[in-house]
């Protein structure tokens, strides 16, 4: 059984204190905008801010209720408030802190080998409130964070100027997606049984495939709202469509609720507007063939719109600066997209899954109880 090590431990104590950090300067920033009479920009990060909180405690309390339901209502009626309060994150982070400092610090005997043994038993109540979290803080990156870089990005480009809280919001943007993916993708391996460890090159490959794809495609978004934001809000619109009308097709499995089954494929067809997930475990190397193509061909589309549409604003934001930063992180996330899958992909089933991204609804509901529900959510 993988282990939750000292090294876990330090990982998930960095990992709360940037979260409070994050919070600490999303009310910086927006005070910040709020003090030079630019209320819409203030709202606009306090909207992010709260819809994300409102959306990831709704999961963290619906997964309490699923753990705790029948043997834990003491513990339930404790948990609401916190919820209402939005700090049920911090309750997450308590047990994680607690489970994983009795495995990492306080058990060196190994004698209780069992996987029913109290050791081990506490092994995955640590791992499994560890990925709770980092599953948690991936809804958080697509809803809060991506959104908030996107607006930073565009209003650098929009009026000009800079300072130092504007660079503060999109750094700490770009550390929470490279985190919050990066953590998912570890814990989530750790409390699967059967699956490979993800080595450091593969970490990295994910990383920047990641990271580089989404980068390109905000800066594209960002073009298109500088020509015109109805036009960059209708295709946000129609993005969020297609994707919330591909997950009805896929008819996921993920949530015990109708109603919270609905408001997971909500928040799947907004993670789909910036990045490809596989949400039902099957071959999808068209699918995202299919989805990378496209979106390179609307970057290309935008360049070639403010290059020969529109060429009194290229001088006016750097266009070249902008338009190689656009292209050259597309082109360097779809080589390591392609040079991931090819060669440090992990093997997760016993069947190789060629281009398969996050994965969701792997088994029925039945299954789904047996197995825990990060089976029906698995990252690759």
């Amino acid at each position: 059984m993988t282990k939750f090590t000292k090294q876990n431990f330090f990982f998930l104590v960095g990992g709360m204190i940037i979260y409070v950090v994050d919070i600490g300067v999303d009310f910086w920033v927006a005070s910040r905008y709020f003090c030079q009479g630019q209320y819409s920009w203030s709202i606009l990060i306090l909207c992010f801010r709260g819809l994300s909180s409102l959306i990831t405690q709704i999961f963290s309390y619906e997964w309490f209720r699923n753990d705790w339901e029948g043997a834990d209502t003491w513990k339930l009626k404790l948990a609401f408030p916190v919820h209402l309060f939005q700090c049920g994150i911090f309750i997450r982070y308590w047990f994680a802190l607690k489970y994983g400092c009795q495995v990492a610090f306080k058990q060196t005997s190994s004698r209780d080998a069992s996987e029913a043994g109290p050791s081990n038993l506490i092994q995955k109540q640590a791992i499994d409130a560890v990925t709770d979290i980092n599953m948690l803080r991936v809804f958080k990156t697509f809803l809060e964070t991506t959104p908030q870089l996107f607006l930073q990005i565009y209003i650098l480009m929009e009026h000009g100027k800079t300072n130092f809280y504007q660079y503060a919001a999109i750094i700490m943007s770009f550390c929470g997606i490279s985190l919050s993916m990066v953590d998912y993708q570890i814990s989530l391996r750790k409390s699967l049984p059967d699956k490979d460890e993800f080595c450091v090159l593969s970490k990295f490959m994910y990383l920047f495939y990641k990271l580089l794809t989404i980068t390109s495609w905000i800066l594209s978004i960002s073009l298109i709202a500088l020509l015109s934001i109805r036009i960059s809000i209708a295709l946000l619109i129609f993005l969020w469509i297609c994707g919330f009308t591909w997950t009805l097709k896929q008819r996921t499995t993920f949530c015990k609720s109708t109603k919270m089954e609905y408001l997971y494929r909500t928040v799947v067809g907004i993670i789909l507007m910036f990045s490809f997930f596989n949400i039902k475990g099957e071959r999808t190397k068209v699918c995202i063939s299919i989805y990378y193509a496209t979106h390179t061909v609307v970057t290309l589309g935008i360049l070639f719109v403010y290059v020969f549409w529109k060429p009194s604003i290229i001088e006016e934001i750097c266009f070249t600066i902008v338009g190689i930063l656009t292209l050259s992180s597309l082109v360097l996330g779809i080589i390591f997209l392609v040079v991931y899958y090819r060669y440090f992909h992990p093997t997760i089933y016993r069947r190789p899954q060629a281009y398969s991204d996050e994965v969701d609804g792997v088994a029925g509901q039945k299954d789904r109880v047996k197995t825990g529900r990060f089976q029906n959510f698995l990252m690759q």
